[in-house]
């Protein structure tokens, strides 16, 4: 036992000494295999890099399509590095206990392996710097990577930079779109812990900004070349907010607009990454960057855009602070583009939209343009299409446009801001009547809900209460004026009631709102019917404001309005017009006036016409007796045309109002006969009229034409004793008597009638056209009659019959008088000197209707009438007799003269 413990005691040291010396020879042999593997793998590396160079030269000198090129190079080049990354690191060889002198030819050939990667780039660059793409694309595998082969990678890519710098001296033009993203990339590796990584990624940014300097063509190079060299880069470590502000100036300074976009899009992106660290960097350099060159970033939309999508889906972003500072930022400096963007979302807005108009709204500076932009979305009328608008430019993409809506709501946030107190003085009477205006167009909008908030009225609120006018909004609250604008028939007299309410509070901010709606006037709207809202609230304007009648300069507008496309400005105009009746004769060009009413008769709207009328009827009473006479006979035939009116109550006016105008001028008797002699045929024509209104208005007109006339006021024009044919047989027999010569031309305008579509017309006026023919038939000639007849005979076509048969009738009095030309000339002529020195009255000729009675004899007189016609036709027949006699005469040759004149 005692021998036992003694070996063991003897032994011990022994086997430990064996142990350790196993434990080195192994340990040995590891570091020995390890060695062993990293010089295979280096030269496996060294091989695998040298083909991938073939290969890059091979395809660089061929004639492959750019694009397959570049994808082709770019996956070698992805390869090669790769194969980088798979190199044994010499740091943990040496940590195994592998001497200097074991790895000094392993380290040379990885150094070689490295230049070999590095020549490939150059290869690429000198070839095109368009490839300088593949550095963007190995900044992002670097990132993936450990931090040793960061310094490595970051090196060479400063180097190759380096050398593109260089080239780029001799080059006219460079093309390296890649620049913007991969100045981003440097940037956020410039303020990298590592200080080697850091000083590697300034040099890389030094050499990129030379390169850029080319493309922008500048010559402040030199000074940003001088800070990217200052030693202090390298030596010295800046604090992170100088740094920044260097890049931030520098980059901004020296990038084109699309690279410098390049370089915030990127910056934006970085927002989002996981790293905390990278965002909150990628924050501070994207904020100094945009404080002194966003006014150089395009696509503005698109940058707007994505915020807001992003804070749409991540309302608590951890970056949500430095996305909105984006946003005011770009508002200071491209404030059209921000405001155009984020009113095209839908409506109502949500809360990620409100806080975006919240950081837009920030900016106090832009506040004019900020108006000014929301101003011209406000032109718009919300739920147009793009075939309505009047202009090929859309505001939004969407198919309606709703973007005035959404305007509207932003002006809610806006409005109330401190910072934009003097812009919303500046703009208000532009604010003014576009939310009026939006505040009509929303009452005729179907596609939005009933429920939805009126964001105009709302807004309009806005604008008052920040205008001072807090008075005049809790006035026109009391009047329960805001919740009534809803219905869309209360909308005129809502702005009415704002106009009058404004006026009566003597608001301070008239003469520049009066001043803006008589230029809006003067210059015409956007479309017609903003001219309702603009003439209701300048009138109001003009009321509280001016007496009656008001300036010229105003007077012109209203005179312009009277022939608005717009049915109801033309109303308002004349209804307007029609109440300075007392004052008219102080209008000055008040002839002017009256010709803009009476161009509103061919208005195509009835009730415009219908204003028309009763504006002039009620000028006329009040307007000087000589201007009155300047222009009764224009004003007398534009009623005219009117008698024959589609509509019944136009036609029963023209022809009284027409009445009305022979009263009043009835001391002008060598003016008026003319027009009423004119007139007599529809006056006549019209008497049939199924219209009762139209009927007595002629019975009414008739009577003054007579007294006009100096003839004896028919007894058949009363109700009673009405009878047509005998109207038209009195009428013609005074005719006849007194104004023959006017009987051609009052044929001609019956026959007109006898195309008209209303058959009491056509039957009207083959009875009358029968009598003037038959009065005047010795003052027409033969191819007239033939006209005339050719004219009949359609008649005697008629599809009603009772016009058929007057018709023929009609057509053998024609027949009657043709063939009463067929006698010699000497016979026509004492037929025509008969009828010119003594007329014979007529006769009825048609009886119609059957039924009538002939008016009552008087006892005592007897039917004188007859017997005097029977004395008139015995008279005609004597002087024929001798007519014949001395047309016989007249045909005997003379004594010596032969019966055939000589040659």
């Amino acid at each position: 036992m005692d021998w036992d413990c003694e070996r063991k005691r003897t032994f011990r040291p022994f086997t430990l000494f064996l142990s350790v010396s196993g434990l080195q020879i192994l340990q040995s042999k590891m570091k020995w295999h390890h060695l062993e593997n990293a010089i295979n793998e280096l030269w496996n590396a060294f091989a695998g890099l040298l083909c991938h160079q073939s290969m890059v030269l091979a395809i660089n000198s061929s004639f492959v399509d750019p694009v397959l090129q570049y994808e082709t190079q770019l996956n070698v080049t992805e390869a090669s590095f790769r194969m980088l990354l798979a190199l044994p690191n010499f740091g943990k060889l040496r940590a195994l206990g592998i001497g200097n002198e074991d790895l000094e030819d392993q380290e040379s050939l990885y150094q070689n392996i490295l230049h070999i990667f590095e020549d490939t780039l150059l290869i690429l660059v000198s070839k095109d710097l368009y490839k300088l793409q593949i550095l963007r694309e190995m900044v992002l595998w670097v990132k993936e990577e450990r931090l040793y082969l960061q310094e490595e990678a970051l090196t060479i890519i400063s180097r190759v930079l380096c050398f593109a710098s260089k080239k780029v001296l001799g080059d006219t033009s460079v093309d390296a779109p890649c620049l913007g993203v991969l100045a981003a990339e440097l940037s956020l590796l410039c303020c990298h812990a590592d200080s080697d990584i850091m000083n590697q990624a300034s040099m890389g940014l030094h050499h990129l900004l030379c390169i850029a300097k080319w493309q922008n063509e500048t010559e402040q190079w030199e000074t940003l070349a001088k800070a990217f060299r200052d030693p202090s880069w390298r030596g010295r470590i800046l604090p992170g907010p100088e740094r920044r502000e260097r890049k931030g100036r520098s980059v901004g300074n020296t990038l084109l607009p699309s690279l410098l976009t390049d370089f915030v899009w990127t910056l934006l992106m970085k927002l989002s990454e996981a790293s905390f660290e990278i965002a909150s960097e990628a924050a501070s350099i994207l904020k100094l960057t945009l404080q002194y060159h966003s006014q150089k970033v395009i696509m503005v939309s698109k940058i707007v855009n994505f915020i807001y999508k992003k804070l749409r889906e991540d309302p608590s972003h951890s970056m949500k602070h430095s996305m909105l500072r984006v946003t005011t930022l770009l508002t200071r400096t491209s404030p059209k583009k921000v405001i155009f963007q984020l009113m095209d979302y839908p409506v109502p807005a949500d809360d990620t939209l409100i806080l975006m108009w919240q950081a837009a709204g920030s900016e106090g500076s832009v506040a004019p343009l900020v108006l000014k932009t929301i101003l011209l979305i406000l032109k718009g009328k919300p739920g147009e299409t793009g075939e309505d608008m009047e202009e090929k430019r859309r505001f939004s993409l969407d198919a309606t446009n709703m973007m005035p809506v959404a305007a509207s709501q932003a002006l809610c946030t806006f409005l109330p801001v401190g910072s934009y107190k003097k812009a919303v003085a500046q703009f208000f009477p532009h604010l003014l009547l576009a939310l009026m205006l939006q505040l009509f167009y929303s009452s005729q909008l179907r596609v939005m809900p009933q429920d939805r908030p009126l964001y105009a009225r709302d807004a309009l609120r806005a604008l008052l209460n920040s205008s001072g006018l807090q008075e005049v909004d809790a006035a026109l609250k009391k009047k329960n004026c805001w919740n009534q604008f809803s219905q869309a028939l209360y909308h005129q007299l809502g702005v009415h009631l704002i106009a009058k309410t404004l006026s009566e509070f003597n608001f301070p901010q008239f003469p520049e709102t009066l001043h803006y709606f008589y230029k809006i006037s003067v210059e015409g709207p956007r479309r017609s019917e903003d001219n309702i809202v603009t003439i209701i609230f300048f009138t109001e304007l003009l009321n509280n404001f001016f007496k009656d009648p008001f300036p010229e300069e105003f007077m012109v507008l209203y005179k312009n309005w009277i022939n608005d496309s717009n049915p109801v400005v033309s109303k308002l105009s004349l209804q307007k017009i029609a109440n300075m009746a007392p004052v008219i004769n102080e209008i000055e060009n008040v002839c002017s006036l009256l010709t803009s009413i009476l161009e509103a008769f061919h208005s195509k709207e009835h009730t415009v016409v219908i204003r028309a009328l009763l504006t002039l009827r009620k000028l006329l009473c009040k307007l000087d007796r000589v201007i009155y006479s300047s222009l009764c006979a224009k004003i007398a035939s534009s009623y005219c045309p009117l008698m024959d009116h589609s509509n019944g109550g136009i036609r029963s006016m023209a022809i009284r109002h027409f009445g009305e105008l022979l009263k009043d001028m009835s001391q002008y008797t060598w003016m008026l006969n003319p027009l009423a002699l004119g007139a007599l045929v529809p006056l006549i024509l019209f008497l049939e009229d199924k219209e009762i209104r139209v009927s007595k208005a002629c019975k009414y007109t008739l009577r003054i034409c007579a007294s006009q006339l100096r003839w004896p006021t028919p007894v058949f024009l009363k109700d009673e004793n009405y009878n047509f044919e005998l109207v038209v047989l009195n009428i013609c027999n005074h005719l006849a008597a007194s104004h023959e010569s006017y009987i051609t031309d009052l044929i001609s305008d019956t026959l007109g009638f006898l195309g008209s579509s209303r058959p009491h017309l056509r039957r009207g006026s083959v009875i009358l056209v029968g009598y003037l023919a038959q009065l005047g038939a010795y003052l027409l000639l033969r191819d007239e009659i033939e006209v005339m007849l050719e004219v009949i005979e359609k008649a005697v076509r008629d599809e009603d019959p009772v016009i058929r048969e007057l018709a023929k009738k009609t057509r053998d009095i024609f027949r009657e008088i043709a063939h009463t030309m067929t006698s010699s000339t000497i016979k026509q002529t004492f037929r025509r000197w008969f009828k010119f020195i003594y007329t014979r009255k007529l006769k009825p000729l048609y009886n119609w209707p059957k039924d009538y009675t002939h008016p009552p004899v008087d006892p005592a007189k007897g039917n004188k009438e007859g017997f005097v016609e029977e004395e008139e036709e015995e008279e005609e027949q004597e002087i024929l007799i001798k007519s014949d006699r001395c047309e016989a005469i007249l045909k005997q040759p003379k004594e010596g003269e032969s019966d055939f004149p000589s040659l």
